[in-house]
Formats: C-alpha cells, sequence, structure tokens
C-alpha cells in the first residue's frame, strides 16, 4: 500500500511517500523537495557478524548522473567510484545516524541514499540525511530515531532555511544541523569569520526545524512502520568487569597516566594481557570475555581519573593544549612549506602555486565549475607505528582533507588579486590525536611562507567531552586516547574574527546547550593559543614568492580580442608563448593570466599581449618597422600581427615617386594614425612625425609607378582579330553592349575581382615600365580599278593543314 505524506518546512513542501519501490528493502522512502527527489532504502542481516568489537555500518550516497539528465563521462559512460562530493554526503548520513543504534549490536546494516531527480534549488544532501532517516525510522531494523538534517544560511544577516546553491554563493554561513527531537548530533560548518555567538543562534535556529521533522516521522512510523526484529546484542558480562575493577583498578589507573604514546599503550597492552592471563586460570572458558572486561575497565578508569581528579593521561589539564612547535620553509624547493609539531601531533603541510589553467574541474551533480584551492590529508600508517597496505585515499583522509580545505577557504585571496591555483598536501607524520586541526595549522603557515597573502591566520582545535551520568568534562586539545574513550568530537577553525568552519561527532544521544555553549567559548580559547605560537614563527605571508615558484601576471582586455590574440587555429598566442617562454590562460571574461618562470619574461608577454590587443584611436602614434613595399605605400607593423598602411604620399613631405625612396624593408619609423576604416584597417602617416623645416631631401626620385588604370578600366577601344570586331564602346566588360558577363548573366552590383582585391595580392610585383605601345596600322589604299570589289571575292578554300571552322566549333557529344 502506498503512503504518502506532506510537510511544510521553511516555506518548502518536502513529499514522503513509502509502498510504491524498493519494497523488499527493510525500509524504502522516496522523499523529494521541489524537483529533488532521493530513494532513502535501509536494510539489516539477519544474523550478527562474529568477532567483531565494532558496529558494521554502512552509509552509501549514490550519485545517478541521468537525475540532472547527464550521461556520464570516461571510457565506460556509467558511474563508478563515489566521487568526493558523494563520499561527504556518505560521511554526512553516517555520523548522525551510528550514535542511535542499540550497543552492541553486531548485525550489518547498510543505508543507501540514490539520487533520482535533483535541482540545484534544493541540493541532494539534505534530502539524502532525512531519506535516510526516513527508511530507519520505518524499518524493522532496531534505532532509536528518527533524526531530522537542514541547512542553515546567513544572507543578509538573516537565518536562512534551507537555501539554494545559488543563495549559499552569497551566504556567509554554511551550517548543517542534524539532530533527534532533543539534542544536536552532528554539526557540519564553513564560515566566512562568523562569530562564535552567531554560530550558536544558528544552531538553536536549525534544531528547531529539526524538532518538525522527527515529529512528522515519528507520527509516520505509527502509521507505517514495521515492528522491529530482535537482535542479539554483544555485552560484556558484569561480573567479569567488577572482578577486574576490584583488583586491577590501581593498577590500571598507573600505566594510563604517561604523557609518552607509545610507552603508554604497549604499558596498557601489556597490563592487559597480564590481566586475561591470571584471571584465565580462574574462568578458563571465558578468556574473549576477559579480554573485553578488561579494555571495559580500561575505559572505565580514563573517565573517572579525568571527570573525578581533572587529569589526563598526559598530565594536562581540562583546558590545557599541548606543547607547540612550528617551522617554515623547511623543503628548499617547494614553494611554501611547514612543519607544525602539537605533542606527539606532527603535520609536514607543502603549499604548490599553479597557474590558472591546472585548477581542478567537478563534473557532478551540479553543473559544471572548478575549483582553484585544493587540500589533500595523508594519513601513511607509519605515523602510528602500524603496517598496512598504502592504497588511495580513503574516506577518512577525504572528509579530513575536506574539513582543512574548508577552513581556510574564507581567508583565500580573490582571484584577481592573486591569479594562482593553490594546491596543499598535509602529510601526517606522527598521529596523536588531532591531526585534521593540525593541517589546518600547518596549511596556514606553509600559505604564508608562499606568500599567499591570506586576509588572516587561521588556527584549528579539537575539543574532547567526557560524561558521566550529570558530570561533564570538556576537554581542549584531545589526543588519541580521549577521542577513542570520549563522547564528543568537536573541531573548530577560525581567525581571531570568528569562525571559518566546525565539525561535531558524537557517541552519545546528543550534546546539552549548556556543553555546547561551554565547549565553543573554550575551543575560542584554545585556538587563539595556538595562533599565537603560529604567528611566532611567521607574522605575516611573505612579501616574495619563492623562486621556484611561477610568476603570474594578470591584464584585463576586450573580449572581442580574444580572437585576435588567439589567432587563426591559436598561431598568434602559440607565437607569443614560444618567443617569451610564458604559458597563457585567456578567460570567456576577457581576463589574462601569464604565467612565466620569471617576471622579466612575463613582463615581456604582458607587453606583446598590450599592443596586439590595444584600441587604436586616430591621432596616437607608434614606432614600428617597415615589413613590406608596395605601390600603394609601405606597411608597417603597428603591434604583433597587425599593420598599418602608409600612403606614399604620407611617407614624406618630400615629392617622392615610390616608398623605396626614403624607407626600406626593416627600418624603424614612427608614424600616426590618420584614419581606420570600417574593416579595422589602419591608415597611417609618415611625415605626421616630421618636420617638413628639418626633413632631409631623399637620396633619389624614382619615376612615379605608371597609370595602369587600362587593366582595370575601359578596354573597348581596340582593334578586332582575325574573326571581326570585338570591340566597340563595351565600357569594361566582355559582352559589346550586352548587359552582363560573357554568358549573358546579369552582373549586378558584382565588384570588380581586379579592382577590389586587396593590395596584398600586388605586392609582389614588380613595378615594370609599360610595354610600348602598339605601331600605329597602315594607311589603307583606296581600291584599284583592277581589284575586284571585296563582297565580290569568294571564300577561300581551307589549306590541307587547316582545319575548317565547322570542325573546331562541333558541338559535344551527348553524354550517354
Amino acid at each position: 500500500m502506498i503512503d504518502r505524506r506532506e510537510l511544510t518546512l521553511g516555506g518548502q513542501v518536502w513529499v514522503f511517500e513509502t509502498g510504491r519501490v524498493a519494497k523488499q528493502a527493510g525500509g524504502g522512502v522516496t522523499v523529494r523537495c521541489g524537483d529533488t527527489m532521493v530513494l532513502g532504502t535501509a536494510t539489516m542481516s539477519r544474523e550478527p557478524r562474529e568477532g567483531l568489537d565494532f558496529f558494521p555500518l554502512t552509509c552509501d550516497f549514490e550519485e545517478r548522473m541521468y537525475s540532472v539528465g547527464k550521461i556520464p563521462g570516461g571510457f565506460f559512460k556509467r558511474e563508478g567510484k563515489l566521487s568526493e562530493r558523494a563520499v561527504l554526503t556518505s560521511r554526512l548520513i553516517d555520523r548522525p545516524l551510528r550514535p542511535l543504534f542499540p550497543s552492541g549490536m553486531r548485525n550489518d546494516v547498510q543505508v543507501v541514499a540514490m539520487t533520482l531527480s535533483v535541482t540545484q534549488e534544493c541540493p541532494p544532501d539534505i534530502v539524502g540525511v532525512n531519506a535516510a532517516s526516513a527508511a530507519l525510522t520505518i524499518s524493522d531494523i532496531p534505532w532509536n530515531g528518527p533524526i531530522g538534517a537542514v541547512r542553515v544560511g546567513l544572507i543578509d544577516d538573516e537565518f536562512v532555511l534551507n537555501p539554494s546553491r545559488e543563495a549559499l554563493e552569497h551566504s556567509a554561513l554554511d551550517l548543517v544541523v542534524a539532530g533527534s527531537i532533543d539534542a544536536i548530533i552532528m554539526v557540519e560548518a564553513g564560515a566566512s569569520e562568523v562569530p562564535e555567538a552567531v554560530v550558536l543562534d544558528a544552531m538553536r535556529f536549525g534544531h528547531d526545524a529539526v524538532k518538525e521533522i522527527c515529529s512528522f516521522l515519528i507520527e509516520w512510523r505509527a502509521a507505517v512502520g514495521k515492528p522491529h526484529r530482535t537482535v542479539k546484542v554483544k555485552t560484556v558480562a558484569p561480573d567479569l568487569v567488577d572482578i577486574v575493577r576490584a583488583a586491577y583498578a590501581t593498577e590500571i589507573r598507573a600505566t594510563l597516566f604517561n604523557p609518552d604514546k607509545a610507552t603508554r599503550e604497549d604499558a596498557v597492552s601489556e597490563l592487559q594481557s597480564s590481566i586475561v592471563r591470571k584471571l584465565a586460570e580462574q574462568f578458563p572458558d571465558r578468556a574473549n570475555e576477559l579480554n573485553e572486561a578488561v579494555g571495559k575497565v580500561l575505559k572505565q578508569e580514563l573517565r573517572s581519573m579525568i571527570i573525578e581528579e581533572r587529569r589526563r593521561p598526559d598530565g594536562r589539564g581540562p583546558e590545557d593544549i599541548r606543547t607547540i612547535t612550528c617551522e617554515v620553509g623547511i623543503l628548499p624547493r617547494a614553494h611554501g612549506s611547514a612543519l607544525f609539531t602539537r605533542g606527539q601531533t606532527q603535520v609536514l603541510s607543502v603549499a604548490t602555486l599553479g597557474g590558472t589553467s591546472e585548477d581542478q574541474m567537478i563534473d557532478g551533480l551540479g553543473e559544471e565549475s572548478t575549483k582553484e584551492y585544493m587540500h589533500h590529508y595523508n594519513f601513511p600508517p607509519y605515523s602510528v607505528g602500524e603496517v598496512r597496505p598504502m592504497r588511495g585515499p580513503g574516506r577518512r583522509e577525504i572528509g579530513h582533507g575536506a574539513l582543512a580545505e574548508r577552513a581556510l577557504r574564507a581567508v583565500l585571496p580573490a582571484k584577481e588579486v592573486f591569479p594562482y591555483v593553490i594546491r596543499v598536501v598535509s602529510d601526517v607524520l606522527e598521529s596523536n590525536g588531532s591531526t585534521s586541526m593540525g593541517s589546518t595549522c600547518g596549511s596556514t603557515l606553509a600559505l604564508m611562507d608562499a606568500g599567499v597573502p591570506i586576509k588572516a591566520p587561521v588556527s584549528g582545535i579539537a575539543m574532547g567531552l567526557m560524561t558521566d551520568g550529570d558530570k561533564y568534562v570538556v576537554l581542549s586539545d584531545i589526543q588519541g586516547t580521549e577521542d577513542f574513550g570520549g563522547d564528543m568530537d568537536f573541531k573548530v577553525t577560525g581567525t581571531e574574527a570568528g569562525v571559518t568552519a566546525m565539525q561535531m561527532d558524537t557517541k552519545i544521544a546528543g550534546i546539552p546547550w549548556q556543553v555546547m555553549e561551554e565547549a565553543v567559548a573554550q575551543a575560542r580559547a584554545g585556538r587563539l593559543h595556538i595562533m599565537s605560537r603560529m604567528l611566532a614563527a611567521i607574522e605575516i605571508p611573505r612579501d616574495e614568492l619563492s623562486l621556484h615558484a611561477p610568476r603570474i601576471l594578470s591584464l584585463e582586455i576586450s573580449p572581442e580580442k580574444i580572437g585576435e590574440l588567439i589567432g587563426p587555429g591559436g598561431k598568434t598566442i602559440k607565437k607569443i608563448q614560444a618567443d617569451t617562454g610564458t604559458k597563457i590562460d585567456i578567460e570567456q571574461d576577457g581576463r589574462v593570466f601569464v604565467a612565466a618562470a620569471d617576471g622579466e619574461s612575463g613582463a615581456r608577454a604582458v607587453k606583446m599581449i598590450e599592443a596586439l590587443t590595444r584600441e587604436f584611436v586616430v591621432g596616437q602614434s607608434f614606432i614600428g618597422k617597415i615589413t613590406r613595399l608596395m605601390g600603394k605605400g609601405a606597411m608597417m607593423e603597428i603591434s604583433p600581427g597587425k599593420e598599418g598602411l602608409i600612403p606614399t604620399h604620407e611617407l614624406s613631405h618630400h615629392r617622392i615617386g615610390r616608398p623605396d625612396d626614403v624607407v626600406k624593408i626593416g627600418d624603424e619609423v614612427e608614424a600616426k594614425i590618420i584614419g581606420i576604416d570600417a574593416q579595422g584597417r589602419v591608415d597611417l602617416s609618415r611625415k605626421a612625425c616630421l618636420d617638413p623645416n628639418t626633413e632631409p631631401e631623399p637620396a633619389q626620385i624614382s619615376p612615379p609607378r605608371p597609370d595602369r588604370g587600362d587593366r582595370f578600366g575601359d578596354r573597348g577601344d581596340r582593334r578586332g582579330g582575325p574573326r571581326g570586331d570585338r570591340g566597340g564602346d563595351r565600357g569594361g566588360d566582355r559582352g559589346g553592349d550586352r548587359p552582363g558577363d560573357r554568358f549573358g548573366r546579369d552582373r549586378g552590383d558584382r565588384p570588380d575581382r581586379d579592382r577590389d582585391r586587396p593590395e596584398s595580392a600586388f605586392a609582389d610585383r614588380e613595378l615594370a615600365p609599360p610595354p610600348p605601345p602598339p605601331p600605329a596600322p597602315a594607311a589603307e589604299a583606296p581600291p584599284s580599278a583592277d581589284r575586284a570589289p571585296r563582297g565580290d571575292i569568294p571564300p577561300r578554300p581551307p589549306s590541307s593543314g587547316e582545319t575548317p571552322v565547322s570542325a573546331r566549333f562541333r558541338p559535344p557529344k551527348r553524354l550517354a
């Protein structure tokens, strides 16, 4: 049975439907907002997996290109592995769902959100999270939901619920809030230095909408939800836990207290094995349960030590930050490099600058776009002393890299100010917690070392939480053990002015507002402390780029001149690049970026581009080389690939016969523009730049070019040939007094092919003297008496070697 319900949220109508598709899944729904439609499914295995110490939940966001009317690119023309955006959305779905499953559940659960139709008016990521929640809510899978998710924007100082992609471009805040009807469970945000108080208000605004979604799904579950299946939950034997705590609690606490990670972990592992061996004598059949019991007591004692004694494993207090050291410029050939060390977490960040053509093209469900700033995060196994195969980046690496990228995006300079593509790579060399925030700090230092004029430095900190009933402690700068045994991982990045990025995950059913406010305030104090240590290493971005970084110069030309700059088949731009050793990128709006190895070659390329694309105005003067000599005058190069004509009478104040009387090919002369025709052809004058009183006389004066107008004008006054008169008054055509051409067709206004031919067609012709005039015909003698009248002469018979006229003009044979 199909059940369809509507929810109005922030002026948008959301349509939830079940019973039409995916009926064999544990739960299957479609959620529609505008023209965006996502299918959400949730399925669970029948039996739990043995030997696991974690909950096997898989969340996938499947992008279907047909949802936006596209055919996938590539050779196979089908969807392949998840895109980066799909991976981030999959994590966005996973993080609020996971804390609400029963503790100890080991059945495989797979949640899939698949796009069916997508419009950018309603982005599919938020629809996907709500579709996944709805599928779980009405399914037979044990789950303590539902949850809801919304996006909050800040436009003109007003909060906007679920803004479109276009509206987000003008928003100072991009905040995703997910939670239950009682509390917030997950936060993901990017901001343009928004104050912490405003971010908290945005969270409250978003959670109010989340409550509406949760109430709607609870009512829907009551109407169409399936009964939950009974699953086997793995628990730790309470009796063994009590035995381990009573006998070894003091020893466990002492072992946990050690500032060195490797030493502490080795000691804890050895103690755990020792306890299991000793208790195995009493409980020989419960070795696995003993190991789990010892692990649980370890977490309980860590929590107790922090909450009751306010003492952390490395000896710090709740608000203390680990020792920080910062170094910059440590790699000689890199454009910018930094080594950020905080306790036993160490990150090497390296910045590389490139030309505008090296940006990343994004071809996903949205419109095609490019990315000029990229951050890539790597977490090799040696950073934690482990051995494992090194493959491509996993979901964790992609997520951490995206967080650090978002943290700095708000402070990057505009492309008009700094026209470079920037890539930062953060390699984790040591890890003991907070590596993503170490990458953020290292990226800031590397960018400043590279000379990138960022608006303000950005630092980041990871906050933790330990709870025990109503008691809790918020921890600053958490390390690995506290992250593993704690209840919250709350990362905050920002400048002194405000927040640039935020990410919060929990292991409990939500964070109370009092804890949230305390964590945000404590995070600000911590990251400002970290920033002071960073600024001690490098206070402001370097004034000069690295010697090994390319120099990129920018200029703007008229979009109408782009074709002239490129040239036929790219000939002009390729020549400029070859002559100067630069790389030139052209934007459709007329912006031109020149990347060069040094400033001198870049400036030379810019000068050539400016000369080629400049707008010519009558009265401008140029100095250029004579490139060609013609009968009409001399051609002078006024810019690369652009010539102007200096007519002969404009070459000199003196009377000259030919252009080569005063100029030769290769001479550099100064000339002024005296005219520009409709086709953009430029007429120049050399004499306008000369003083008639001081101009020297030409060394020689050649005879003027003879009048050759008879080649193009009236040729009718010519004698006829042996076949009779062809002349008459024909006015230059070839048809006697017939209008039109020799085939009797009317030529109309067709231009004369020779008269309108460009001067370049005659450039290579020799200026030879005209041929001598033909001799005058002899006077015809009067007829004598002994000569017969002309009309009485019989026709001459053809000679033996002459073809008769009738044979010479035989009509062609008809083709078969």
